[in-house]
């Protein structure tokens, strides 16, 4: 079906857009990405692309010419289609195909394999849009996530920094407390953990109960592409979405000796007294935290990282500035390590051609996460694999166009909310709706003392596509009002946009409560909006969030308000 192709408004105060040239004519094809016209708006000269493949089939603004917003200025489609039906009818983009029939004899419309954040949420999405669904659980309802990733480490770095803050209460006026006597109860630490974790998951069996989704606890093996065997039990499904999570990543280069104190992500969030000393090999997210998070109990923490910075999907001025903060804090960081093995607690390294070794209580492996695939017999019915993940399209498919493959398994970004949103985009399909993933607008979030929150590009990355072309943003949290209230300015806003367009192509928040304020940047990215919109959505007073629209001034006008 064509597509009715409107004057698009890029920016805050454009009413009309003037047209400057077209770059394809009639009868010639354009695809999806291409630069389809180019348009004066009040501001500069913006190139438009194509949202889809096709055929020009009519142009109706000439160049030169000016238009209102959301006017029609063209048609694309088939060859040999007829403009005029389209624009005779609703002026809307194309329509999603019809839903397709379901093969009829199968068990459900959806099995979903792995109860974690994705698997649950696409489950329960999966019945609402009234799929016959079941959802089949072999671990613990609520994945790595609720269980031992994300909601466990959150609820221990709570009481880290609540205890942090009561020590530190003199210097908020708070007389009385005896810094020296404040003291973490760590088996009530546990007790709290716990609870925070069977609440939420408790939380998921019910939201799958009265979402009418069967469930059914078990391992899933692949007996063929429609059929799995769940302990002796064949479950059939016309569409079956794999979302069986990672676990911890052990390097087989690592030599391991005599007697260890070594642990995983998993085993740390057990602890049950604070080690005198931990070394932490890896400095990605989960290696950056609980380096984190052991040193405000009070251990003496090593980070044994071999890149040259740590958290590698962050900007490196910000992550420069987290390491310099939590080297103050007391971390020390030995970047560019290359560890070779770990032998009766003692881990060996070579640093700046040196070889050197470092001792301590315990050591905390975390060097990353591989996909969860064992037992499934995937390869055995013809999954492809792109080395140990499932291989995707952008509709979440595997190669088997009914088996789609969602969170850390297919390797791609592993992150919760990632896998949630690829759940979606793979009902979506199921349903005809044809909606696709965009990886590069996924928000990342570090929780230290100040916070991390990313999305998008980091400075390097967009000077690597975009060359010159861009305009970049900065705003100190040391001229933010509510961080000087909450007692620490360490922090920096950056922004980073196109120089002719203003869209957003990245942020790198570092300061107070930046995790609860970076879908802010992700809502205005899906929405694409640009730096200027930013700078007119009004920002609360006082807040931390404010200094974002300083960064898009000080990105798009070239200085911000409240700095020189």
């Amino acid at each position: 079906m064509a597509e009715i192709i409107i004057m698009p408004k890029l920016g805050f105060n454009m009413d009309e857009g003037q047209l400057v040239k077209w770059h394809r004519r009639v009868g010639e094809t354009v695809k999806k990405g291409e630069v389809l016209f180019e348009i004066n708006t009040d501001k500069t000269t913006m190139p438009v692309e194509a949202t889809a493949d096709g055929t020009v089939l009519q142009l109706m603004l000439e160049e030169g010419a000016f238009a209102e917003v959301f006017t029609p200025i063209a048609v694309i489609g088939a060859p040999g289609e007829d403009p005029n039906a389209v624009l005779n009818g609703p002026a809307t983009p194309q329509a999603a195909p019809a839903a397709p029939a379901e093969p009829a004899g199968y068990d459900y419309d959806v099995v979903v394999i792995g109860a974690g954040p994705g698997g649950y949420e696409t489950a329960i999405k999966a019945a609402q849009c009234g799929k016959k669904t079941c959802i089949i659980e072999g671990a613990g309802f609520g994945g790595t996530c609720l269980n031992v990733g994300c909601i466990p480490t959150k609820a221990l770095i709570q009481t880290a920094d609540v205890y942090h803050k009561v020590k530190d209460a003199a210097r908020f006026a708070v007389t009385g407390v005896e810094a020296d006597k404040i003291a973490v109860d760590m088996a009530a630490l546990q007790a709290r953990k716990k609870a925070v974790v069977k609440t939420l998951v408790n939380g998921v069996k019910g939201l799958l109960r009265g979402n009418k989704v069967t469930v059914v606890e078990g391992m899933a093996s692949f007996a063929d592409t429609h059929t799995l065997s769940v302990d002796g039990r064949s479950i059939t499904g016309a569409n079956i979405i794999i979302a069986t999570g990672s676990s911890v990543f052990m390097p087989p280069f690592l030599a391991l000796e005599g007697e260890n104190h070594l642990l995983t992500s998993t085993e740390a969030l057990d602890l049950d007294q604070v080690p005198a000393s931990v070394t932490v090999i890896g400095g990605g997210v989960i290696g950056v935290e609980f380096a984190y998070l052991l040193n405000r109990l009070g251990s003496k923490v090593t980070v044994l990282e071999l890149m040259d910075h740590i958290l590698p999907m962050v900007d490196i001025e910000v992550s420069r500035l987290a390491e310099k903060r939590m080297t103050k804090d007391g971390i020390l960081f030995r970047l560019g390590a290359k560890v070779s093995r770990v032998k009766d607690d003692t881990v060996y390294y070579e640093f700046g051609g040196q070889n050197c070794q470092v001792k301590s209580d315990m050591v905390l492996m975390a060097v990353g996460r591989v996909p969860n695939t064992q037992g499934l017999n995937a390869e055995g019915i013809g999954i492809e694999f792109d080395r140990k993940a499932i291989r995707t399209d952008a509709h979440m498919r595997t190669n088997i166009p009914h088996i789609y493959a969602i969170g850390d398994v297919n390797g791609k970004v592993m992150l919760a909310h990632t896998a949630s949103h690829e759940g979606m985009v793979a009902v979506a399909d199921i349903c005809g709706q044809g909606e696709e993933m965009r990886y590069d607008r996924i928000p990342s979030c570090v929780y230290l003392e100040p916070e991390i929150a990313c999305i998008g590009l980091t400075e390097a990355q967009a000077r690597e596509k975009y060359g010159d072309g861009l305009k970049i943003g900065r705003f100190n949290m040391a001229a933010n009002g509510k961080s000087l209230i909450a007692g620490d300015t360490d922090g920096l806003f950056k922004v980073i946009v196109a120089a002719d367009t203003g869209e957003i192509l990245g942020a790198h928040l570092y300061g107070q409560h930046v995790t609860d304020m970076i879908g802010e940047i992700s809502a205005a990215m899906a929405a694409e909006g640009t730096a200027e919109e930013l700078i007119h959505a009004i920002h609360p007073h006082p807040t931390v969030n404010e200094a974002l629209g300083e960064a898009f001034m000080a990105a798009w006008n070239g200085r911000a308000i409240n700095s020189l």
